[in-house]
């Protein structure tokens, strides 16, 4: 049996050399690459449009406006819990006073603990503080919908639990 192999291998040579030789590779010739022309840029002396002031100047046009939900935002002063987001935030307790009643919550932000109070304004949408119960800190936010509308949501910071 292993006679008969080596004889069939011989003929199979033969015919993979004539393929070899007869076999032209047919490789299309790649196309040149278009030449690139740099165009100068020329709006060095126009607004960035993603920069603070024209943000700032969209947002006191916006707050002109009647009935505009930023209108009353606009026009105060910033406490200091809103130039952090709501996502670097956490709840981390809740405290109520003995006499009035009034409760608080503790939120951590930075590793810097802050008392806030119903009516307190955090984050940077706005937020208004709504409801504070042991668990959870409610927010009014102001925010802007996909069709550039802007409109009230409510959110949560929720008591963060440490891990034992």
């Amino acid at each position: 049996m292993v006679g008969a192999c080596t004889a069939d291998q011989e003929e199979l040579t033969v015919w993979m050399e004539q393929q070899r030789r007869d076999v032209k590779p047919n490789v299309q010739p790649l196309v040149a690459p278009k030449k690139f022309v740099a165009a100068p840029y020329g709006g060095g002396q126009v607004v960035d449009p993603f920069s603070n002031q024209k943000l700032s100047v969209a947002l006191k046009q916006e707050a002109r406006q009647p009935n505009s939900l930023l209108a009353a935002e606009m026009s105060r002063r910033k406490e200091a819990l809103e130039q952090y987001p709501t996502d670097s935030m956490s709840m981390v307790g809740s405290m109520t006073e003995p006499k009035s009643g009034r409760q608080f919550a503790l939120l951590k932000v930075d590793s810097l603990l802050y008392q806030v109070k119903l009516g307190d304004h955090l984050g940077q949408n706005f937020g208004k503080v709504i409801r504070i119960t042991e668990t959870e800190v409610a927010l009014r936010e102001i925010v802007q919908d996909a069709a550039g509308e802007w409109i009230e949501r409510t959110s949560t910071l929720q008591l963060q639990e440490k891990a034992r």
